[in-house]
């Protein structure tokens, strides 16, 4: 019969403690987990139905033992083992059970029992068909209801034990049955917890039913007064001590000086910073009369029991924040050290290339086959790697460099900036090819495509040319890579540049003559060296014309304008003066009637122009027979 009563027993308790499946995230998790949680609550469920079996078996070997006399001493014997093992067991599921709690209490959701807004207590088993949180709701529920009781006394709370659990009473009304699945999730006995709870509920009803007397009321409401007195003083006291300031800077107008400046650019006169600093006393002043309003709201809501909790949020939405930050701050310190210890290694690594660099630029350092030229443009180049490997190196230590957001932005950021720069870096790369090819420097005189003119700039981007005319053209180095470049300076200082200009002679005038002729005009120029000699060569024998083209050298080619001119007016001087006709390059005289076509100055005095040749056919006939 005990046995049947026992296995009964075990399997209703077994039905009635099965708790529900609740997770501290408060979300469905996947099947399995799922699987994974009720088997973890039915060992809880299944060992104390053991225990509650093993209870009342021990109950009844104990009644049997006490029934027995000393002649009936080898059962006696007998029972007492069988007690024995049972406390002995009771001991082990005990310990288990209490494991398996263990390791659900991070799994399971606690339902809090609050009053007065106050967690009082919390339940995490079920009793019969009632959750964790029915329970915690109902008990909520008969504390208000005791709260508001006209008659209320706090010697009315009382706890009346049984077999299976405790009850906890105020006079007839129930408050909460406490069994030992609550004590043991507490890990105390089941009458001393329920001795805890009882004092802390009585606690609550006293200290609740005192605050909201009407003599506490009156009192917190002259509080409230106050406070708001002292607000409205501290607001007036705010006032007039920033308007005493405004006043004292319209007096120190005079006193400003000149301004704010940075190098040469004034960023501020002395009217604008006037009207800057009256602007930030004015957000001074709100921002400090909303922080006082705004620390007198938790005072404001902290007297009154039922405002308490609004009290706690808004301080809780200043601490906590700066707690956090506090906290942030101090847990990356390290990684800021990091960053400091990079950028000074990192720092002193450019501060050596930029060494090397100056080396190289004044002579002192000497690399085969490294030209001084092509220092400074290394240096940027090599400098730009070393910045870009240590924000690479220090991009991990960054704050939120590992969150989602921060690594889209960059992917973003870099998509932006390869399809927004592919010009861009295209001319970077010729400029840099540039750089390397030494086509040309700086004030050198260069041809590019159709642009003639001196270098005045060469960037990674485009290089400008200023034209004879002063007028300065700026060419993408993508073009500059993509024509043909003529360098007038690059041979001219060792070598010489020469300068040559054609002329055409007719048949009529000895070649020798116009060869002296041009050189002669060649050594008259300025710019012009002698040495090497200027030389004439013939380029062609034409129908009407022989082609002289006159070659000399100079070690200024950026005159050739100038020059240019002043050759080809010393070349008409001195055919001229040689009296030595440039009919270039289609030119035809009719010598009969017509002057010759050299200027008058260069003519005698007495110069007249040929007559006109006439003869008969008599004469004609006359002068062929003789």
């Amino acid at each position: 019969m005990v046995k049947i009563f026992t296995l009964s027993i075990s399997l209703l308790i077994s039905a009635q403690l099965t708790p529900p499946h609740q997770y501290s995230n408060g979300r469905k998790s996947d099947s399995l987990n799922t699987r994974k949680l009720n088997n973890e609550l039915d060992k809880v469920s299944q060992l104390y139905a053991e225990r509650l079996s093993d209870s009342l078996k021990r109950s009844e070997l104990e009644r049997r033992v006490s029934n027995l006399g000393d002649k009936d001493r080898v059962e006696k014997n007998t029972l007492m083992q069988e007690l024995k093992l049972l406390r002995k067991r009771d001991s082990v599921h005990l310990a288990s059970q209490l494991a398996q709690i263990d390791s659900l209490r991070g799994i399971i959701k606690a339902s809090p029992v609050r009053f007065a807004s106050d967690t009082l207590f919390n339940i995490y088993a079920r009793l019969g068909s009632f959750s964790a949180a029915e329970r915690a709701r109902a008990v909520s529920e008969r504390l208000e209801r005791i709260a508001e009781l006209a008659g209320f006394s706090a010697d009315s709370i009382r706890l009346s034990a049984a077999e299976q659990a405790t009850d906890l009473v105020y006079g007839k009304t129930l408050i909460l049955s406490i069994t030992d699945q609550d004590a043991l999730w507490a890990r105390k006995e089941r009458s001393a917890y329920a001795r805890e709870i009882s004092e802390k509920i009585s606690i609550a009803l006293q200290k609740y039913r005192k605050d909201n007397s009407w003599q506490v009321l009156l009192r917190e409401i002259l509080l409230t007064v106050l406070v708001i007195g002292i607000v409205i003083g501290l607001i007036y006291f705010i006032n007039k001590l920033f308007g005493k300031l405004s006043a004292s800077l319209l007096s120190a107008e005079s006193r400003l000086g000149k301004g704010i400046k940075i190098k040469n650019y004034e960023v501020l006169d002395p009217s604008r910073q006037l009207g800057a600093l009256k602007v930030l006393l004015k957000v001074i002043r709100y921002l400090v009369i909303l922080l006082v309003v705004y620390l007198a709201l938790p005072v404001l809501f902290g007297i009154f029991p039922f405002t308490r909790n609004l009290s706690e949020n808004l301080l809780n939405y200043i601490l906590s924040p700066l707690k956090k930050i506090g906290i942030s701050v101090w847990n990356y310190i390290p990684n800021l050290m990091t960053i400091l210890v990079l950028l000074v290694v990192f720092r002193y690594v450019i501060k050596l290339v930029r060494f090397l660099k100056t080396e190289i630029e004044r002579g002192k350092l000497t690399i085969p086959g490294f030209y001084k030229d092509w220092a400074n443009p290394t240096y940027q180049i090599v400098r730009v790697l070393i910045l870009a490997f240590m924000l690479i190196v220090i991009f991990p230590y960054l704050p939120g460099s590992d969150s989602g957001i921060f690594k889209g932005v960059s992917v973003f950021i870099g998509v932006l900036f390869t399809f927004g720069s592919a010009g861009a870096l295209g001319n970077v790369v010729a400029g840099l090819v540039l750089t390397y090819m030494r086509a040309f420097k700086i004030g050198d005189r260069v041809k590019i495509g159709e642009v003639t003119g001196d270098i005045m700039e060469k960037t990674l981007l485009v290089t400008r040319v200023r034209t004879i005319q002063n007028e300065v053209v700026s060419i993408p180095n993508s073009a500059v890579m993509n024509n043909h470049t003529v360098n007038y300076s690059i041979e001219a200082q060792e070598k010489g540049l020469i300068v040559n200009t054609t002329v055409t002679i007719g048949y009529d005038v000895p070649w020798r003559t116009v060869h002296r002729l041009l050189i002669d005009a060649a050594l008259a120029t300025e710019l012009i060296e002698s040495e090497p000699t200027p030389y004439v060569l013939q380029t062609s024998l034409d129908d009407y014309y022989v082609s002289y083209r006159l070659n000399a050298y100079t070690h200024a080619p950026n005159r050739q304008a100038l020059i240019y001119s002043a050759l080809h007016a010393n070349i008409q001087d001195q055919f001229n003066h040689a009296g030595v006709e440039i009919m270039s390059p289609h030119y035809k005289a009719l010598r009969d009637g017509n002057a010759v076509t050299i200027p008058s100055e260069y003519l005698p005095g007495d110069y007249l122009a040929p007559r006109f040749r006439t003869e008969t056919e008599e004469n004609k006939h006359k002068r062929t027979k003789n």
